[in-house]
C-alpha cells in the first residue's frame, strides 16, 4: 500500500514528538520564550541555501531558528516542521537539533529517522555516514585532495577539471557521480580528521554499534563544502518492491554554515525526511499527544545512548515520556521532572549503564527499585500513562 502524505505526516509528528522535538509555535508558547524579544540576523537565502543538498530546506531551519528568536532559549533547541519541496511540492519532515555541540545530536536525528522508517513499514534499512571534519580537518583534507587530483588532470573529464576552478571536492563529487576510477584512488577524509573530529565521529560510531544499527562508513558520501562539517549521514532503505523507496532520509552537521550566515557560534544538526512523488496535503494533520508521566534522566554519554534506546522502546510500547538528553545535568533534569509533576522517573548513571538496569522512582510514594529495562517497559504498559 503507498504511504499518503496524511499517513506520512502523521507518523513524522508521533516520531518528532516522541524524542522531544517541537514545532516552532510549541516553542514560542514555552514560558522561557518571554525572554525571545530579538530576531538574530542572518544571511540565510536562496543562493546558499542551494549548498545544502536538500533543496533548501535543511538550512531554512537556520532562518526559521533565528526569526523566531529561538536563540534567546540559550539552551537546546529541538525543532520540527513540516515543508514542500520547492519545484516539486512533495512532503517533507525536517529535524533540526541547535545548541547542542555532542555527537547524542546526531544520535537523536539517526534514531528517529529509522524510528520513523520502520513506522512507516521500512524496518530494512542501513545507516551510511561519513565525515568531512571540522575546519581543520577539511583544510588538510582539501590540501591533499588538491595535490591528487592536480597531478592527474589529464585524466580528469573536462566537467571535473572545470570544477577544480570552483573547488576540489565539487571535483570529486562529479567525478564520483561518474564512478570514476580516480574517485575510488582519491583521499580519504577519514584520514585527515583532527582529534576533536575524530572523536566526535567515534562516539557516533559507538552509538551505532551499541543500538545493533546496521550502518557503512562511506568515505565517498560527501556534502556540500561551505555548509556541511563533520558528520553526514543518509538511511538507505532496502526494499523488496518494484518500484523505488518512496522516501529519502538524510542528514548532517552544518556548524560552520550557521557561522557564516550569523556570524554566531551555534552548534546545529538537522536531517530532511522527504516523501517521493507525493504532493502534500492542504492541511498538516493535527494530533493531541497524551501527558507523559514518565521522565526518563540520565547523565553520562554511555546512559544518553541507553537512554536513548529506552525511549525507542517505550515509544513502540505507546508509553510517552519526557527527557532532556541533550543535558549534562542531573539536577536540571530532576528539577524539570519535578515541576513537570511526574509520576514516575527512571534514572540512568554509570552504574546503571554497567548493570544494565534503572532506577524507577515512584515520585507519589517517594520511593525508588533497581529494575531492568524489560521489567520497567512492561510495568510501565500497564500503568496508565496519562496524567490527571
Amino acid at each position: 500500500m503507498p504511504i499518503t502524505p496524511t499517513e506520512f505526516l502523521k507518523v513524522a509528528t508521533n516520531t518528532a514528538e516522541h524524542f522531544g522535538f517541537q514545532t516552532v509555535d510549541q516553542l514560542r508558547k514555552a514560558p522561557e520564550c518571554k525572554k525571545c524579544e530579538k530576531a538574530m540576523p542572518h544571511t540565510v537565502n536562496g543562493t546558499n541555501k542551494k549548498t545544502d543538498a536538500h533543496h533548501g530546506l535543511l538550512s531554512s531551519g537556520i532562518a526559521t531558528y533565528c526569526d523566531a528568536k529561538l536563540h534567546a532559549l540559550e539552551k537546546p533547541v529541538l525543532l520540527y516542521s513540516f515543508e514542500q519541496v520547492p519545484r516539486t511540492g512533495e512532503s517533507a519532515v525536517t529535524f533540526h537539533i541547535f545548541n547542542v555541540e555532542r555527537s547524542i545530536a546526531e544520535a537523536i536525528l539517526i534514531h528517529a529517522m529509522r524510528a520513523m522508517s520502520a513506522d512507516l513499514g521500512y524496518t530494512d534499512h542501513t545507516v551510511r555516514i561519513n565525515s568531512l571534519g571540522d575546519t581543520d580537518s577539511l583544510t588538510r583534507y582539501n590540501r591533499e585532495l588538491t595535490n591528487f587530483l592536480k597531478k592527474r588532470l589529464d585524466g580528469m573529464p573536462p566537467a571535473a577539471r572545470e570544477l577544480m576552478k570552483e573547488h576540489p571536492i565539487s571535483a570529486l563529487a562529479h567525478l564520483i557521480e561518474q564512478e570514476h576510477e580516480l574517485a575510488t584512488r582519491s583521499p580519504n577524509p577519514l584520514e585527515y580528521l583532527s582529534d576533536p573530529s575524530r572523536k566526535h565521529f567515534r562516539e557516533i560510531i559507538e552509538y551505532l554499534d551499541m543500538s545493533e544499527t546496521p550502518y557503512e562508513i562511506d568515505p565517498k558520501m560527501l556534502g556540500h563544502h561551505e555548509c556541511y562539517s563533520d558528520a553526514i549521514f543518509s538511511l538507505d532503505i532496502h526494499s523488496n518492491e518494484e518500484d523505488e523507496t518512496p522516501i529519502t532520509a538524510r542528514g548532517g552537521r552544518f556548524d560552520e554554515f550557521v557561522y557564516r550566515t550569523t556570524r554566531t557560534r551555534t552548534p546545529a544538526v538537522g536531517a530532511v525526511v522527504i516523501l517521493k512523488n507525493s504532493k502534500a496535503p492542504a492541511r498538516n494533520p493535527r494530533s493531541k499527544p497524551a501527558t507523559p508521566s514518565v521522565y526518563v534522566v540520565q547523565l553520562g554519554f554511555g546512559p544518553k545512548i541507553k537512554s536513548l534506546l529506552l525511549i525507542d522502546s517505550l515509544r513502540q510500547a505507546g508509553v510517552p515520556v519526557f527527557h532532556d538528553l541533550a543535558s549534562d545535568s542531573l539536577s536540571t533534569q530532576l528539577r524539570d521532572a519535578e515541576n513537570r509533576g511526574v509520576k514516575y522517573t527512571v534514572i540512568i548513571g554509570q552504574k546503571e549503564y554497567v548493570e544494565d538496569t534503572v532506577i524507577f522512582r515512584d515520585m507519589d510514594q517517594r520511593n525508588q527499585e533497581y529494575i531492568d529495562h524489560e521489567t520497567l517497559v512492561k510495568r510501565l504498559r500497564r500503568k496508565p500513562s496519562i496524567t490527571a
